[in-house]
């Protein structure tokens, strides 16, 4: 059994046994490999995110948290059209977390695997962003992201057309949208009362707020969408 196969295996082993958990030596036994290979191997898993968490009281052992997801296995060719989804636009909405979980997925992955990912991500090319605001707004993004996961307001100095000031607003995150080659956050704006689209790339600063979101409907304040606009969850 080669290694990605046995942290596959492992992860299965400690779904089936629920609370009561497996211990390195039953590990062990049941994959035909030393207790230092396993520890080795949960060690890997925990580096890569996968939420195997040690027991107390005689005998330790270890087993999953109650709320991990089911694991999935995927090919070569699938984590590689996950790269190039992120590599082509790095200013996608929650990249980072994409990032993050394309990392853990190369981690359990053999090496003939992560050099299939190599040869996809290689033959496509995608050209620099030349909007050099873009870069400066990262963490501008970042925090926008924050917002909507948690449904809590935020403060933005927003630049104007002109790129001469900023003026500081507080908004209601409502939605992420990108048309016309741009990122937009769409948000009840306090200032204006009243709905407004805001470009990622004039953000020169965000931060979030312990303030929770007034329920708006996104139609209600922005009227209909167009007829090809679509959330992402009805695009896949």
């Amino acid at each position: 059994m080669n290694r990605t196969d046995r942290l596959y295996a492992i992860v299965e082993e400690l779904r089936r046994s629920g609370r009561r958990g497996r211990n390195a030596e039953w590990l062990a036994a049941r994959l035909e490999v030393s207790t230092r290979t396993v520890k080795r191997d949960i060690a890997a898993l925990q580096a890569a995110g996968t939420p195997v968490v040690g027991q107390d009281g005689r005998g330790g052992g270890y087993q999953l948290a109650s709320d991990a997801l089911p694991p999935v296995t995927l090919t070569g060719a699938e984590v590689g059209a996950l790269a190039v989804a992120l590599g082509a636009d790095p200013s996608l909405p929650f990249a980072p977390d994409g990032r993050t979980a394309l990392t853990k997925l190369l981690r359990t992955m053999s090496a003939a695997q992560c050099a299939e990912v190599a040869r996809i991500t290689g033959s496509v090319w995608v050209r620099a962003q030349d909007d050099a605001a873009r870069g400066a707004t990262r963490s501008c993004v970042r925090t926008v992201d924050e917002a909507v996961r948690r449904g809590v307001a935020l403060t933005i100095d927003y630049e104007d057309r002109a790129g001469r000031s900023t003026r500081r607003r507080r908004v209601d995150p409502m939605a992420i949208a990108r048309t016309g080659g741009r990122w937009y956050l769409l948000a009840w704006c306090h200032t204006r009362a009243a709905g407004r689209w805001f470009r990622f790339d004039r953000m020169r600063r965000a931060a979030l707020t312990k303030t929770p979101t007034a329920p708006r409907e996104l139609a209600a304040v922005f009227g209909p969408p167009p007829p090809d606009a679509q959330p992402v969850s009805q695009r896949l």
